[in-house]
């Protein structure tokens, strides 16, 4: 039985998501504030959180980073509620952290429908053999599939869920261009146009933690005008290798 805090200032709202989401099967924790949502999620460590924006306290942006900058909770998936549904919120949210966002009002029916596609994308508790996670090594860069994890000459690295899922996914596919409408529908489950920024700003904050070691190749090149690949070899400047802004068929994704 997964655990999913809830954190909203109106009570209607929360005994709204109360009801449908214990209804399939969820325990449901809930909180009205910022701060509580911090030491319910630090202390509870549930497997998704449902986060209004606009709480009394810390609001529900400071509350994300919070969470995502603590090693105890920054596993945790979180999807974002907002009564603004401009582009520039979602962007936002995305940003610092969130995994997932939805306008008030929704549909509790389609907001079930999300925790659900995010919680079955969570890690599952097998051998690495047959979840297909193992090591990718590429100099002094490692990336351990199986435990999130990435290293620098062995000195483990602050990764994001989101930093990590990226790079994981452009590490299994050196050479190939991938466009960022496509990275952000892979990574992030949307499909709406405007956002590719947030894929952006992910890419720099993977380059500044892994720059910062001193000598590193740039793995992650630009091709300009299209979007991103990784370099196996860090061959810097190069911009070939195919384009692909859908799925290929035959490809193992």
């Amino acid at each position: 039985m997964a655990t999913i805090l809830v954190v909203d200032d109106e009570k209607s709202i929360l005994e709204l998501l109360r009801f449908n989401l214990e209804r399939e099967g969820y325990e449901v924790l809930t909180a009205e504030d910022g701060p509580t949502a911090i030491d319910m999620a630090r202390k509870f460590r549930p497997h998704l959180i449902i986060l209004d924006v606009m709480l009394p306290g810390q609001d529900g942006l400071t509350v994300c980073r919070v969470l995502h900058g603590d090693p105890r909770t920054r596993e945790i998936p979180i999807i974002m509620l907002s009564a603004r549904g401009d582009e520039v919120d979602r962007i936002v949210g995305l940003e610092v952290g969130a995994d997932d966002y939805v306008a008030k009002p929704f549909s509790p029916r389609e907001l079930v429908a999300r925790v659900k596609a995010r919680l079955r994308r969570l890690p599952r508790e097998t051998p690495a053999e047959e979840s297909g996670a193992g090591i990718m090594s590429f100099g002094r860069l490692v990336i351990d599939e199986e435990n999130f994890a990435v290293f620098v000459d062995g000195i483990k690295q602050d990764f994001t869920r989101k930093e990590f899922e990226l790079l994981r996914f452009l590490a299994r596919n050196p050479g190939r261009v991938f466009t960022r409408e496509y990275l952000l529908e892979r990574i992030w489950d949307y499909g709406y146009k405007g956002d590719s920024r947030t894929v952006d700003v992910h890419i720099c904050h993977i380059r500044q933690k892994l720059e910062q070691m001193a000598g590193l190749p740039q793995y992650i090149t630009t091709v300009r005008g299209v979007g991103y690949r990784f370099d196996a070899a860090a061959r810097q400047g190069e911009t070939g290798g195919p384009v692909d802004g859908t799925p290929r068929s035959g490809s193992g994704w």
